[in-house]
């Protein structure tokens, strides 16, 4: 058994860990507040876009710009968010997980992968497993601006525009609630949108082609409203992420801290044997040495 000494080491030790975690947390939930404000700021500009693309997606528009063109798919790409400090439980691990999973569905069937990744975790995460990352970004702090954002969106967008490749999904977390942050895998593109509850013209069994009148044309309309909707994605999926670290790594330093206090009254228990077993040792030696007298 060791000693009391070491015992009263040991909890003093764990007791100054316990007050680390405890103010993480506290830090964690006041950073994850302003993250999910900004989350829920960013969102109705981010979902009014998206059923605006998904009302041109529907159409049957005389110029096709090459975002809405579906092609045979030979590459993909994967744009992934992922946070660039850890301590936030397994939040990076599990959307890892969904990638690779897909990234091997996708090689099963003879089509490549790359990836153009933002956050310190993503990108020696994918390099490790000899991943291809045609463009990363870190170091996007608490508050993302969409500037630090743009030079990776634009690799993609620009291999997908020379036909190097021939599909883009969007991976990160979604923020369910504090406790709950669940992985995400959408297409970004070709356009694969859908609105909200509405009929698509197929399905109003309307059958006959439809597009919209563009000013001043459809080519610069188009590129514009097309190229801020991924804009917009991408953001918002990096702002959102933020809020899903911030409550990922609350939840995980409660987590530490409650186990910190379990492993102190094991300690305490244990340092109380030990000195009760010295205490016992010292009174038999004294009464061993009054006997020997």
């Amino acid at each position: 058994m060791a000693s009391a000494k070491e015992i009263r080491t040991k909890i003093k030790s764990v007791k100054n860990t316990q007050k680390i975690t405890r103010a993480m947390e506290k830090v964690a939930m006041s950073k994850m507040r302003k993250a999910t404000e900004r989350m829920l700021q960013a969102r109705p500009y981010a979902e009014k876009i998206w059923r605006t693309v998904g009302h041109l997606a529907q159409a049957t528009p005389e110029y096709k710009h090459p975002f809405m063109v579906e092609r045979e798919v030979r590459r993909v790409a994967y744009v992934i968010v992922a946070t660039d400090r850890g301590l936030c439980g397994g939040l990076n691990m599990n959307l890892f997980r969904a990638v690779v999973r897909a990234v091997r569905e996708w090689r099963a069937k003879g089509v490549e992968t790359e990836f153009a990744v933002y956050g310190n975790k993503g990108i020696a995460f994918f390099r490790r497993v000899g991943g291809q990352v045609i463009a990363h970004a870190a170091g996007l702090g608490d508050r993302p601006h969409l500037d630090q954002l743009l030079g990776t969106l634009k690799a993609v967008t620009d291999a997908y525009r020379e036909g190097r490749v021939d599909r883009v999904y969007l991976a990160g977390n979604q923020f369910v609630n504090t406790m709950t942050q669940r992985p995400q895998l959408r297409q970004l593109l070709p356009l694969a949108v859908t609105t909200h509850g509405e009929e698509s013209t197929a399905e109003s069994g309307h059958g006959y082609p439809w597009d919209y009148i563009y000013e001043p044309d459809a080519v610069s309309l188009l590129d514009t409203v097309l190229t801020r909707y991924l804009e917009s994605q991408v953001y918002q999926a990096v702002v959102e992420n933020v809020a899903c670290e911030q409550s990922a790594r609350m939840v995980a330093m409660k987590s530490a801290s409650d186990n910190a206090g379990k492993i102190i009254n094991q300690l305490q228990l244990a340092y109380n044997k030990a000195r009760q077993a010295g205490i016992t040792k010292e009174l038999a030696e004294i009464v061993g040495g009054a006997a020997a007298v």
